[in-house]
């Protein structure tokens, strides 16, 4: 899927994110803002605007699973201000990982469009991107457990192994590329919650805007400094793998900072928080030093509490090193025996 740059693929309406949305040759109404990841994007509800009585839009478009389309026309529309080359090939980047991938459980592109914009910021062409989702409002993981831990609530054992199962099963169809890609940022802020009646939480990873090629072959020095600065950047502290905090200068790096990121959110969705949480208003190196040595601290959970085999999962998935550290074929094993465990 190519992108768009046509100065007339957007039509601005009136202030504070009301107005009409040319995204190709489709066009959609905004409804609301609904989210907004940084100063440099934000996230609108967006109602589809066809003719009276016309059919087709996106339901047209032979490239979009007939599943993804909306039955009442509504779609999460991420918008981007762009003010450089390296925000507009992050952008760039995020389409192409994106266009890639076709599962249940990561969030799929439908449309893009970016266009230039009037103004250049020190002799640098402006941009706006328009990236076009299906829209969830249950709201993401953390939202989710945020509410439930002011309620003093816990998903029962096997929800968390259905909604963590989902995870890896998205994390599987990216490992399983060639080359494999990491999503590099697996946190419950990246999680997309659907409740669903008599059935588990449909759930679904998104923003693939760190997501890479996974395995990288370190030998030198600058090499390793490059890929810590990058990490430190892309890959949120409290579920950032150890080996992206000291890059050695003679290492290989691969998928398994993503198995990393998967236990600590698996700790999540039990806890509602990272393992490290009780590091947060340290100093740096008091998180970077729990993290190294993966020392966790058990917060208070359900009574009865949690079974001591998800603990031990956890535990194995935060293995410091990672060339022992198990991989995301391992991990769907383990936890589909825990699943048929804890489901009777």
């Amino acid at each position: 899927m190519g992108c768009s740059f046509s100065g007339l693929n957007a039509i601005y309406g009136a202030a504070g994110g009301t107005g009409d949305v040319w995204v190709n040759d489709n066009r959609f109404r905004i409804l609301k803002q609904i989210g907004g990841t940084d100063v440099s994007s934000t996230v609108y509800l967006v109602k589809e605007n066809l003719p009276d009585g016309a059919t087709g839009g996106l339901a047209k478009k032979k490239s979009i699973d007939p599943s993804h389309i909306s039955a009442d026309g509504t779609y999460a529309m991420k918008k981007f201000m762009i003010h450089s080359k390296e925000q507009l090939e992050l952008v760039k980047q995020e389409i192409r990982v994106s266009s890639q991938f076709n599962h249940p459980n990561l969030l799929p592109l439908l449309d893009h469009a970016i266009i230039s914009v009037k103004g250049k910021e020190d002799g640098v062409q402006n941009y706006e991107a328009y990236l076009l989702f299906p829209v969830h409002l249950d709201g993401t993981l953390s939202e989710l457990t945020k509410i439930m831990q002011a309620k003093n609530e816990f998903f029962p054992t096997i929800t968390v192994l259905q909604i963590f199962r989902q995870l890896c099963a998205g994390l599987k169809h990216m490992h399983s590329f060639d080359p494999p890609h990491a999503h590099n940022d697996v946190r419950p802020e990246n999680v997309l919650i659907t409740q669903r009646k008599e059935q588990a939480p449909l759930a679904m990873l998104m923003d693939f805007e760190s997501a890479r090629p996974a395995r990288r072959s370190i030998q030198s020095q600058s090499e390793a400094s490059q890929l810590q600065e990058w990490a430190a950047e892309h890959c949120s502290a409290l579920y950032r793998a150890p080996e992206l905090w000291d890059v050695p200068s003679n290492a290989d790096i691969d998928e398994r900072t993503d198995v990393w990121s998967l236990g600590c959110t698996l700790y999540a969705i039990m806890y509602g928080k990272s393992p490290f949480d009780y590091e947060i208003d340290e100093s740096e190196g008091g998180l970077k030093s729990a993290v190294k040595s993966a020392q966790i601290k058990w917060s208070e959970g359900p009574n009865p509490a949690y079974p001591d085999p998800l603990r031990q999962f956890i535990t194995w998935m935060l293995q410091p090193q990672p060339a022992i550290r198990p991989t995301i074929d391992d991990i769907i094993i383990h936890v589909d025996k825990l699943i048929v465990k804890y489901s009777s």
